[in-house]
C-alpha cells in the first residue's frame, strides 16, 4: 500500500485517453516521475489524458503546478491537447478552483468509466532524482501555476524567490 512519501502511480497506456490513477499523497518528494511520464508520452503525440484522483489522499503546491504546465503544453500541441481530472474530493478540487487551474483544465467530478480492468495498469516506477534536478522541478512546477493564473504570484512569491536562489547557489557549486 502506499504511503504518504511513497505514493503509488499507475497508469494505463494502451487506451485513448491515457489514464494515471494516484494512490496516496501526490508531492514535491515524489512527482518527478509524473513530470517524466508527460513529457514522454507528449513526446510520443499522445494528447489526452486522465488523472483519476478517486485514491489520491492529497497534494501540494508542486504537484499541482506539474499538471498546470503539462497541461499548457498540451494546449499548444496542434491539435490541442486535453487533460482532465476525475473523481477529486472536495478538498483536492478545492486546491484545483483555489489556485484557478479549473480554468486551465477540464475537471469533472464524476467517475471516469474505464474501459480496462485495473490489473492491467501499472506502476510508474520512481527513479532516483538529484537534489538539483528535484529543486528545479519544483521551481518549474510553481512558475506553471503563476503561469495558469497571475494571481497566485502572490501566493507563491516567496517560495519562488527562495528556489531561485538555491538552484542558483546549487548550479553554481556545480561547475
Amino acid at each position: 500500500m502506499a504511503s504518504d512519501t511513497t505514493p503509488v502511480f499507475l497508469v494505463h497506456t494502451n487506451g485513448d485517453p491515457v489514464v494515471l490513477t494516484i494512490v496516496g499523497r501526490a508531492s514535491y518528494l515524489n512527482c518527478a516521475p509524473v513530470a517524466q511520464f508527460f513529457d514522454k508520452l507528449a513526446k510520443q503525440g499522445r494528447r489526452r489524458f486522465v488523472l483519476d484522483f478517486s485514491r489520491c489522499t492529497g497534494m501540494d503546491s508542486t504537484f499541482l503546478g506539474l499538471i498546470a504546465g503539462a497541461a499548457m503544453e498540451l494546449k499548444k500541441m496542434d491539435p490541442p491537447g486535453v487533460l482532465s481530472l476525475m473523481g477529486l474530493s472536495p478538498r483536492n478540487l478545492e486546491l484545483v478552483r483555489n489556485l484557478g487551474l479549473h480554468r486551465l483544465l477540464c475537471v469533472d467530478c464524476g467517475d471516469y468509466p474505464m474501459n480496462f480492468s485495473p490489473d492491467q495498469a501499472r506502476a510508474l516506477i520512481t527513479p532516483d532524482e538529484a537534489e538539483l534536478a528535484n529543486a528545479r522541478l519544483i521551481l518549474q512546477a510553481h512558475q506553471n501555476l503563476v503561469a495558469a493564473d497571475s494571481a497566485n504570484l502572490g501566493k507563491f512569491e516567496d517560495v519562488l524567490a527562495f528556489l531561485k536562489s538555491q538552484t542558483e547557489k546549487e548550479a553554481a557549486v556545480g561547475k
